[in-house]
């Protein structure tokens, strides 16, 4: 005859399961349950939330559904929808590292960590330009341009009226690839050669260009393409 605890302990839901035992003790099914709250059309809650993920390919390919696209899986709606959508925000803030104006910038990984979470998800390409100082102090974060799901159309005046308004001594750039690969294509190459050019003639030193994609980031500096340059 099993014990009273070993029964109660089968009936326990993911909710239950994570009052007892912790949120790390909950496989990715379990944790989807305990924010879908019920079940739908006679199947428990986890069912709903095994199902969900095995359709979707996992919790990223659940994080890359779009509001309608989640809303129409059996079980979500628009409620529910809402709760996964705004767990996942919360996730990816908290791998935020925001760029701070104490802090200098020291290498492509601070800017990779700080602009990650909102450009590695964006399914539109954004070209952002960090403005610095001539200790490499960050001025401000600027969105110069937001394009379509392959590119953005930029030129030098776009990007450096902002910078030179901030005063900027130098500026590091950053763009999203949504294919998820951040290999540089020939668009970059050669806009990364013009926007060097002019920020020669304007005195304002490009010290990098990273591009982001959701399995990783290049960094033109990193990979030799751009010389470090002393401030003048």
């Amino acid at each position: 005859m099993q014990s009273a605890s070993v029964v109660e302990d089968t009936k326990q839901g993911p909710r239950e399961r994570l009052v007892m035992h912790g949120a790390a003790s909950l496989s990715d099914a379990e944790l989807v349950a305990v924010l879908l709250g019920t079940g739908y059309s006679g199947e428990s809650v986890e069912v709903v939330a095994a199902r969900l993920l095995a359709r979707a390919g996992g919790l990223h390919g659940l994080q890359r559904l779009r509001g309608p696209e989640l809303e129409a899986q059996p079980g979500v709606g628009l409620t529910k929808a809402c709760r996964l959508r705004a767990a996942a925000e919360l996730g990816a803030r908290l791998c935020y590292r925001p760029l701070r104006r104490q802090e200098p910038i020291t290498c492509s990984r601070d800017v990779e960590a700080a602009l990650r979470p909102r450009l590695a998800r964006a399914e539109r390409e954004h070209f952002v330009a960090i403005a610095l100082d001539a200790k490499n102090h960050p001025l401000a974060q600027l969105e110069i341009a937001v394009g379509g799901l392959l590119a953005c159309c930029i030129s030098p005046a776009d990007v450096f009226r902002p910078l030179l308004r901030e005063a900027a001594a130098s500026t590091i750039f950053a763009h999203n690839h949504p294919s998820g690969d951040p290999t540089p294509s020939e668009q970059d190459l050669t806009i990364t050669e013009r926007l060097c050019q002019a920020g020669e003639l304007l005195g304002v030193r490009v010290l990098d260009h990273l591009v982001i994609g959701a399995h990783g980031y290049f960094s033109f500096l990193d990979a030799g393409l751009l010389a470090p340059k002393a401030p003048r």
